[in-house]
């Protein structure tokens, strides 16, 4: 096995040009199952003879020796490849580690804000000027609604009914939605229309942009992230905040106070139960927290 390595190695460096820092991680991702089969053998056999099975134990060795689950998936990634060339070279009839699943990574919890942080943040926007009374109406929509950034931006006229308190928007695969709108939500909407100017050269009418920057013209995805950025510097609030924080918190904060999972999948506009359930993780989480805060003999 050491004969195939060291080939393979020169083959990645000289035909595919692999910078060294390639070529040592693909070192290193060999040697050490190398190094596996030979204590569990007493020698190392030839690559070709190796099942899939006695690939799966290596990992199941690395993931108890608890390597990271990127640390185990990148070696995974390196036996394909070392397989791969082996196929192409006449050593290999077959490449047993492309049977085999990458370890499932962990899904780290959102990033979302206290109800007391929206607060703060939703009355940062001076209603002085018509860019804050807009800011104002961006952020309530965007936390009324649980709205992605690009759908807001993405707001026209015709999905707007205020009368009703509802917004048609239209999401990820053009699934559309509705989205209810709470009352301060649509008060700032109200007010920013009042103010709105459109320029000439914007569709006019139904087909309106709702949100529009200085000069008239629809606004980006990239302005409102600027924006949220000014307003988090000025009141101090957590700078990993991005425009789909507000997503979160929404959530987040429907499922604290007992809203049904399925409802909040449908709000969210998710084809798959199984994205929105992340946010009962973080329900259970915060419910954690409070208790060993709260209970005298939780800890």
């Amino acid at each position: 096995m050491q004969r195939q390595i060291a080939q393979f190695l020169t083959y990645m460096r000289v035909e595919r040009g692999a910078s060294d820092y390639t070529v040592k991680s693909y070192r290193e991702d060999l040697i050490a199952a190398a190094d596996y089969f030979a204590e569990e053998d007493g020698t190392c056999p030839a690559p070709a003879s190796i099942t899939a099975v006695e690939l799966r134990g290596f990992l199941s060795a690395l993931h108890e020796a608890g390597y990271a689950k990127t640390s185990i998936a990148r070696k995974l990634a390196s036996l394909r490849s070392f397989y791969r060339y082996g196929q192409r070279e006449g050593w290999a009839t077959s490449n047993p580690a492309r049977a085999l699943r990458n370890p499932r990574k962990g899904r780290s919890l959102p990033h979302f804000l206290t109800t007391e942080e929206i607060g703060t943040l939703l009355s940062a926007p001076p209603a002085e000027s018509p860019m804050g009374i807009r800011d104002r109406a961006i952020l309530e929509t965007m936390y009324s609604g649980g709205l992605r950034v690009s759908e807001v931006v993405g707001l026209s006229d015709a999905d707007v009914d205020l009368a009703q308190e509802i917004l048609l928007v239209k999401g990820k695969g053009r699934r559309e939605r509705l989205s209810p709108l709470g009352s301060y939500a649509t008060s700032a909407l109200k007010a920013w229309l009042r103010h709105r100017k459109l320029s000439p050269s914007e569709k006019q009418g139904r087909e309106a942009p709702v949100f529009t920057n200085r000069f008239g013209t629809r606004l980006t995805t990239r302005s409102v992230g600027r924006m949220l950025e000014k307003y988090l510097k000025e009141t101090g609030l957590d700078l990993r905040t991005s425009p789909h924080t507000l997503r979160h918190s929404f959530a987040t904060h429907l499922l604290d106070r007992g809203a049904d999972i399925r409802s909040v999948q449908e709000l969210l506009g998710h084809k798959s139960l199984v994205t929105t359930q992340i946010y009962t993780h973080v329900s259970t989480a915060n419910l954690r927290a409070a208790y060993e805060k709260a209970h005298p003999r939780a800890n």
